[in-house]
């Protein structure tokens, strides 16, 4: 991080003639709880060790000038700028958060914003919840102020699904900004109230890049969306269940013939995700990875067919991944159609694991699988706390 650090400071120096105020936040792998967070569910989330590294500096003026060192690109923008929206570019998510700040009271004067980072895009690992939460940990150092966990992620957020139109829920945002190195974080997406679980030592998260994100990823992420909220709308018309965390499959199955079978599925996926939450958590808590590793399969399985939100080579990685000595889970994480794998793998089984992978991937169909052997990393909170940011 340090390196990373001083050649962003680097590349502000060169471009704004400041050396700037430094802030970060990693991206995160999400455990099991898929597509439960825009319903008040439970997610299984931590933080990895990829991040966005934001380096800001005061301007006399009024001007907000946004500068990518990965993309080589500047966006300015004044105050009225903001209320315009999205522009359908980079500099949407860190104007986003901008505009959610100053919406929210935050008072901050003009400024030069680079921003950097190492976080692989398009693999479902958080990258624009990582610029979010890097962009306001820096406009915070220049107000002056320090805003609270769930007020950090609520803004961040806002700022993704009013700004730039992405139908998020707070679940990347919140652990973004909130994870506790060497525990995961079992988050309630409705009260915003989580428990920071121990990974067992002798276990790693390995995630598998598929390298592939279909083009219709964005489109079909919005249609299931779509399809569970209107699942949702006729068992809150029916039973008075206001989402469905609080419905159950006998719910569910009450009202199967009030909604499309699609909205059924999509419904019947979420409600058991929630499920297997808490038995993952459960699991954790007794020190049982097995029982972990079978709920992260199922959990697949429920996303491969009842979710739909798989691929050929998504579901072909979990397979070769399932076939490795020392594999005790694996499934789809992120929003689907492509993108990553993760894999809980006996810590000395890890190397191995991950070049047999490769391999059998590559030897299917031409393309090598990037490989990550993880750990929980502390969120930009914790990294400010301890002197590792602002």
């Amino acid at each position: 991080m340090k390196v990373q650090n001083e050649a962003v400071v680097g590349a502000h120096q060169e471009r704004f003639g400041e050396r700037g105020t430094v802030a970060m936040a990693p991206a995160r792998v999400n455990l099991i709880g898929e597509h439960t967070d825009y319903t008040g569910g439970l997610v299984m989330p931590m933080a990895i060790g990829f991040h966005t590294t934001a380096v800001i500096s005061p301007r006399q003026d009024d001007r907000m000038f946004f500068f990518s060192a990965n993309y080589g690109e500047e966006k300015t923008f004044v105050s009225a700028d903001l209320e315009r929206g999205r522009t359908g570019h980079w500099s949407d998510y860190p104007a986003g958060v901008a505009w959610s700040l100053a919406k929210e009271g935050v008072r901050f004067s003009g400024f030069n914003l680079t921003l950097a980072g190492d976080v692989p895009l398009g693999a479902g690992l958080s990258s624009s919840a990582s610029v979010e939460v890097a962009t306001a940990m820096a406009i915070q150092a220049l107000a002056e102020t320090s805003l609270p966990l769930k007020t950090v992620a609520t803004l961040c957020r806002r700022a993704e699904n009013e700004y730039v139109g992405a139908k998020s829920g707070i679940m990347d945002q919140f652990v973004v900004a909130g994870a506790i190195a060497h525990r995961a974080m079992m988050l309630d997406c409705r009260s915003l109230e989580f428990d920071l679980l121990p990974l067992p030592e002798d276990v790693r998260v390995v995630i598998v890049n598929s390298m592939v994100k279909h083009a219709v990823a964005t489109g079909e992420y919005g249609n299931r969306r779509d399809e569970v909220e209107e699942g949702q709308a006729v068992i809150r018309s029916e039973l008075g269940r206001e989402l469905l965390r609080d419905a159950s499959l006998a719910d569910l199955e009450a009202c199967r013939d009030k909604m499309p079978a699609a909205s059924f599925a999509r419904c019947k996926h979420i409600i058991t995700e929630n499920a297997r939450v808490t038995e993952a958590r459960e699991a954790l808590l007794a020190g049982d990875v097995k029982r972990f590793g079978e709920l992260m399969v199922e959990a697949h399985a429920s996303l491969r067919d009842d979710f739909a939100a798989s691929c050929a080579e998504i579901d072909r990685l979990v397979e070769i991944a399932l076939a490795q000595p020392g594999c005790i889970g694996a499934r789809i994480t992120g929003g689907g159609f492509g993108g990553c794998t993760v894999n809980v793998v006996e810590a000395d089984a890890a190397d191995a694991f991950v070049s047999a992978v490769q391999l059998a991937y590559e030897q299917w169909n031409g393309i090598k699988a990037d490989c990550f052997v993880c750990a929980p990393e502390d969120g930009a909170l914790a990294l400010a706390a301890n002197g590792g940011a602002v």
